[in-house]
C-alpha cells in the first residue's frame, strides 16, 4: 500500500509539473535565401540552459515552465534576433523568423557566413532531403584537400575519374560523349573542337560554392545525358563586406629540374597574345621565328575577391561579389617514350626518348550580382571570363618508318593553344502564390579557341647535324586553327504544390518547363606545308636556329617551297582555309509529378525533345564541300523513388532513358593530325540510345557523416566509339561499332568523423572514402560499320569493355583539424589519396591489340593555417608519389609499352590576406 501511495504523489507531481509547462514551436526561414527553410539554426531562451536547434526543414520545439522569457535565434554569421515571450501553461505559441545577414560586420560574416552555404554538412543534408539522385562537393571540402580546379574537384566523387594530362573526366566509365556541364543549371560550350564538354580543368575553384554531379536523370536536363551531369554553382556573396588578396608559387620537380627548359619564342607570357596568318604567305615569308627561348620554370599566381551587400528599401538587398585570379604553371616530361605497332608487334613508330615542356597560364574573372526585390522576388546576373592558354615543345627521336629506319628520326612540335570562354546569365526566382513559384534563366556564352602557328619539323639526326626530311610536303608545316562558337540558352518551370496536410506541408506538386539551346559553331584551319626542293633536301641546318633555312631569302632562291592542300600561290584559292559550320538546335518541354506517400516519394517526369544538327564542311578530304544533317524527336521518361527507412536512412530507385548525340567534328569530313595519330570525321555517325537504372541506399549518422551503396546499370544501343579504320595511314574515326553495350557496376561511399577531441568541436579527425566497380562490354561488329558507313573497319575481337572504363576506382583523405583563438586561427592537414586500375585507351583494330592506360595512384598532401581571422598560409603537394604513367598496347606475344612518363611532383605555397 505504501508503495501505491508513493507511486501515485509521483505520477500526481508529474502530471502537475507538465500542467505547468507550455510549448514554443516554429519554424526558421532563411531571409537571404527567399525564406527557403534554415536547418541547424540555434532556438536559446536567453539566461538559462534550455535550447535546441531546428531539424532538416528548420522547424523547432520546446518545452518550458509558464512563465515570461527571451527567446533567442541565432545562426552562424546571420544576425541574431530576440523577443520577449509570455508562455502559458499547456498552450503552444507559434512563432515563426526568417534570419538573415543584413545587419553583420565584416568580421562576422566574412569568416563564419560564407563557410555555412559551402560544407560538407550543409550538403549532405541537400542530398539527404533531396528526391533526386545527386552528388556535391562544396568550397569547404575543395579547400580542405587543396583542389583548385573543378576536374580535379568531381574526381573526389564517387565513380569519376580524369583523363590524364587533360580536363577531361570519365563518370561511372563513361566518356566525354556520354556527359554534359552546367553552370548554374545553364549549359555552357566547350573550348576543344574535338570534345562535347568544355575541360573543366580551366574553372578555378575560386568561383565556385559547389559542384553537383547528376549520375541518374531526370527531365530537368536535356537528353543527351548517358554519364552524369556536372553542374558548377558560382558563389554568391551576402555579408557587409569584404576583400581578400591571394598570391602563391609554384613549382614541378621535372620542370626545375631541367637544365635547358625552352619554348618557342614570340608569345606573350601572360596569355592573352595570339597569331595569325601572315599576309601573302604563299608568295612572301612572313612567318615567325622558330627559335627558342629559356624559361625560368617557377610559377605564381595572385587572386583578388571582394563582396558587398547593400539594404534596398525595407525588403530589398543587392549583394555583389568579384573575384579576378590569375595563375601560370610549368610542366615537363623528360623521361618519356612512345611507340606505335602493327597487328604482329611490329613497330612503325618506336620514340626511344620522348620529352615535353609546357607553360600554361589561367585567368578567371567572375561578377556576380544577387537582387532579393522582397521575400518573394530575386534576380541573379553572372558573368564568367576566363582565358587560358597552353604553349609547348613536343620533340620525339627514334626510329619510324619512312625516313627514320636507322633510328635518327626526329620530330619538333610547337604548339600554342588560347580559349577565351565569355559567359553571361540572367536567373529569375519568383514566389507567386504559397502554392507557386516561378523560376527561369538565360544565357549567352561565347567561346573562341585559336591553335596559331603551330609548327611541326621532322629531320634526321647524325654526328654531323640535322638533316631536314623532304619526302612529305607536310614533314615541315605551320598550322593556323580557330573556333567560334557561340550558344544561346534559356530555361523555365512552374511548380505548383497540392494536397496540404495537418501539418501545413504539401504532399504533391507539378512542375511544367521548357529549356532551349541554339549552338553555332564555325572552325576553320589551314596548313602551310614547307618542302625542300630536291637541291636542298640534303642540307645541314642547325636545330636551334631553323630560321637559317627557313626565310625570306631562301624562299626567294628557290630553297623551299610552301604550299597548302590546295595547291600553291598559282591555285587561285589556295590561301582558303578548310572549314567546317556545325549548328544545333535542341528544344523540349517536361511535365514531372512529385508526390509523397508518407515514407515514399515518387518523382515521374516526361520530357519531349526535339533536336536538329546540322553540319556542312570544305576540306581536303572533300574539296568541293558537302552537308548533312540529323533529326531526332525524343520522348525521355523517368522515374525516381525515395523510402524513408528510417529518419537517417533513404532508399532509393532511378529509370530512365536518354541518348547520345555525336558532337559537329565527329561527322564533319575533317582530317586533324597528330605526331603519333591522324583523326578523321564520319559523316554517318548516328546518335545512341541510353537505358539507365540505378539503386542507392544511403545512411546519414550524424550532419557531417554519409554510408551510401549504390548499384547501377546502363544498356547503350549503338554505342559510339574511336576506333582504327583500314586505311594506308591508319586513320582514327567514329563510328557506332555495335548493336549494342552495357555497363553494371557499383559504388560506396563512407564519411566518418574519427575524433572529436572536444566539446566544441575545435579538434577533430575525420576521413572519407569512395570506391567504385565497373563491368563493361559491348559488341564490335565489323559487317555493321562497313555497311553503314565509307569505312573499313577489322576488330581485332568480338566484344571489349568501353573505352575509359577502370574496373576500379578509389578515393581516401583523412583529415585534422584545430581550431583556437575563438576559432579566428585553424589549422587544416589533409592526406588524400587516388587510385584506378587499367582503362581501356583505344579498342583494337586490324590485328592489333586493344591500348590500355596502365594502373597508378596518386598521393596529395595539403595543409592550410590560419593565423588570424585575416592572414592564412597553405601548402600543397601533389603526385608524391610520382608514378610512372604507361600506356600499353596488348599482342599475342605480350604486352607492348607505347607511351611511358612521368609527371613530377608539384609543390605549392599560398598567402592570403583578407581586410
Amino acid at each position: 500500500m505504501k508503495l501505491k501511495l508513493i507511486v501515485t504523489l509521483l505520477l500526481i507531481n508529474l502530471i502537475s509539473f507538465a500542467q505547468n509547462k507550455g510549448t514554443v514551436s516554429g519554424t526558421l526561414t532563411d531571409k537571404d535565401l527567399n525564406n527557403e527553410p534554415l536547418p541547424f539554426a540555434n532556438v536559446i531562451i536567453k539566461g538559462t540552459n534550455i535550447g535546441v536547434t531546428t531539424n532538416e526543414t528548420g522547424k523547432y520545439s520546446l518545452n518550458i515552465e509558464a512563465g515570461t522569457y527571451t527567446i533567442q535565434f541565432s545562426f552562424l554569421g546571420y544576425e541574431t534576433i530576440e523577443e520577449k515571450i509570455v508562455v502559458k501553461a499547456g498552450e503552444t505559441l507559434t512563432i515563426n523568423k526568417a534570419l538573415g545577414s543584413g545587419s553583420y560586420q565584416l568580421q562576422d560574416v566574412v569568416i563564419q557566413k560564407v563557410v555555412s552555404r559551402e560544407k560538407e554538412s550543409a550538403l549532405l543534408l541537400e542530398q539527404k532531403n533531396a528526391v533526386e539522385i545527386k552528388q556535391s562537393i562544396g568550397a569547404q571540402e575543395l579547400s580542405r584537400k587543396g583542389v583548385s580546379d573543378v576536374a580535379t574537384a568531381v574526381t573526389k566523387t564517387t565513380g569519376i575519374t580524369k583523363q590524364e594530362g587533360s580536363g577531361n573526366i570519365f563518370v561511372r566509365g563513361l566518356g566525354d560523349r556520354y556527359n554534359s556541364t552546367t553552370l548554374n543549371g545553364l549549359p555552357i560550350p566547350s573550348n576543344d573542337p574535338e570534345k562535347k564538354n568544355i575541360a573543366l580543368d580551366i574553372f578555378s575553384t575560386d568561383i565556385v560554392e559547389s559542384v553537383g554531379i547528376d549520375k541518374v536523370y531526370n527531365s530537368k536536363l536535356f537528353g543527351d545525358f548517358a554519364g552524369g551531369n556536372v553542374d558548377i554553382v558560382s558563389k554568391e556573396y551576402k555579408g557587409k563586406g569584404f576583400f581578400k588578396v591571394d598570391i602563391g608559387s609554384k613549382i614541378n620537380t621535372n620542370a626545375v629540374a631541367e637544365d635547358n627548359f625552352q619554348l618557342q619564342k614570340g608569345y606573350n607570357a601572360t596569355g592573352f597574345g595570339s597569331k595569325s596568318i601572315p599576309g601573302n604567305a604563299l608568295t612572301e615569308y612572313n612567318f615567325s621565328t622558330l627559335q627558342l627561348e629559356d624559361r625560368n620554370p617557377f610559377a605564381g599566381s595572385i587572386g583578388l575577391s571582394g563582396g558587398k551587400s547593400f539594404d534596398i528599401g525595407k525588403e530589398g538587398k543587392l549583394s555583389l561579389f568579384g573575384t579576378a585570379n590569375y595563375s601560370n604553371e610549368y610542366n615537363a616530361i623528360t623521361d618519356g617514350s612512345a611507340k606505335s605497332i602493327n597487328g604482329m608487334g611490329v613497330a612503325n613508330k618506336d620514340w626511344e626518348t620522348f620529352t615535353l615542356m609546357n607553360y600554361s597560364t589561367n585567368f578567371t574573372g567572375m561578377i556576380n550580382a544577387a537582387y532579393k526585390i522582397n521575400a518573394s522576388h530575386k534576380i541573379n546576373f553572372n558573368s564568367v571570363l576566363i582565358n587560358t592558354s597552353s604553349l609547348s615543345k613536343e620533340e620525339y627521336r627514334g626510329y619510324f618508318v619512312d625516313g627514320g629506319e636507322d633510328n635518327n628520326g626526329f620530330v619538333r612540335r610547337n604548339k600554342y593553344d588560347k580559349n577565351t570562354l565569355w559567359i553571361n546569365q540572367l536567373l529569375g526566382e519568383h514566389k507567386i502564390t504559397e502554392r507557386s513559384k516561378f523560376n527561369w534563366g538565360v544565357s549567352y556564352n561565347t567561346i573562341t579557341g585559336d591553335q596559331p602557328d603551330r609548327t611541326q619539323n621532322i629531320l634526321n639526326e647524325y654526328d654531323f647535324g640535322y638533316i631536314l626530311l623532304g619526302q612529305s610536303a607536310a614533314n615541315n608545316h605551320r598550322y593556323f586553327q580557330k573556333l567560334e562558337e557561340n550558344e544561346i540558352a534559356a530555361h523555365l518551370a512552374i511548380d505548383y504544390k497540392f494536397n496540404k496536410n495537418a501539418e501545413g506541408d504539401y504532399k504533391g506538386k507539378f512542375t511544367a518547363g521548357y529549356s532551349a539551346k541554339i549552338k553555332q559553331r564555325d572552325f576553320e584551319a589551314t596548313q602551310f606545308n614547307f618542302k625542300p626542293n630536291n637541291n636542298h633536301t640534303g642540307d645541314v641546318v642547325d636545330i636551334n636556329n631553323l630560321d637559317a633555312f627557313f626565310n625570306a631569302t631562301n624562299y626567294n632562291n628557290n630553297f623551299f617551297e610552301i604550299s597548302t592542300f590546295r595547291g600553291n600561290a598559282q591555285v587561285a584559292n589556295a590561301t582558303k582555309p578548310q572549314f567546317y559550320t556545325g549548328d544545333l538546335l535542341v528544344s523540349g518541354g517536361y511535365l514531372n509529378t512529385e508526390y509523397k506517400f508518407n515514407k515514399l516519394t515518387a518523382f515521374l517526369g516526361l520530357r519531349a525533345e526535339y533536336l536538329l544538327q546540322e553540319v556542312a564542311w570544305n576540306t581536303s578530304l572533300d574539296p568541293t564541300g558537302d552537308d548533312d544533317k540529323l533529326d531526332k524527336m525524343a520522348f525521355l521518361p523517368s522515374l525516381t523513388l525515395k523510402y524513408e527507412v528510417t529518419e537517417k536512412q533513404n532508399l532509393r530507385l532511378g529509370l530512365s532513358k536518354t541518348y547520345t548525340l555525336p558532337q559537329f567534328k565527329e561527322r564533319a569530313l575533317f582530317i586533324y593530325e597528330e605526331v603519333n595519330e591522324t583523326k578523321i570525321g564520319n559523316r554517318y555517325l548516328y546518335e545512341s540510345d541510353d537505358y539507365n537504372i540505378d539503386l542507392k541506399w544511403e545512411m546519414f549518422p550524424k550532419n557531417e557523416e554519409v554510408i551510401s551503396v549504390t548499384a547501377f546499370g546502363k544498356y547503350i544501343q549503338n554505342p559510339i566509339n574511336e576506333v582504327t579504320i583500314v586505311s594506308s595511314t591508319n586513320d582514327v574515326s567514329f563510328v557506332n561499332t555495335g548493336d549494342f553495350g552495357y555497363v553494371a557496376g557499383a559504388e560506396v561511399e563512407y564519411r566518418k568523423l574519427l575524433f572529436n577531441f572536444d566539446e566544441n568541436n575545435t579538434q577533430k579527425l575525420s576521413a572519407g572514402v569512395n570506391a567504385s566497380y565497373l563491368y563493361s562490354n559491348q559488341e564490335l561488329n565489323s559487317n555493321k560499320v562497313i555497311r553503314e558507313t565509307d569505312y573499313n573497319v577489322d576488330f581485332t575481337e568480338k566484344e571489349s569493355r568501353l573505352t575509359g572504363a577502370s574496373d576500379l576506382l578509389l578515393n581516401a583523405d583523412i583529415s585534422f583539424l584545430k581550431e583556437w583563438n575563438e576559432k579566428q586561427s585553424s589549422l587544416t592537414s589533409t592526406i588524400a589519396f587516388t587510385h584506378f586500375s587499367d582503362r581501356l585507351y583505344s579498342i583494337g583494330t586490324n590485328g592489333r591489340g586493344n591500348q590500355v592506360d596502365k594502373a597508378f595512384g596518386s598521393l596529395d598532401f595539403v595543409t592550410k593555417l590560419k593565423f588570424n581571422k585575416n592572414l592564412g598560409l597553405g601548402f600543397v603537394a601533389r603526385n608524391l608519389l610520382n608514378p610512372a604513367i604507361n600506356r600499353v598496347q596488348e599482342n599475342s606475344s605480350g604486352d607492348v609499352n607505347v607511351l611511358s612518363y612521368r609527371k613530377g611532383i608539384a609543390i605549392s605555397l599560398g598567402l592570403n590576406y583578407q581586410f
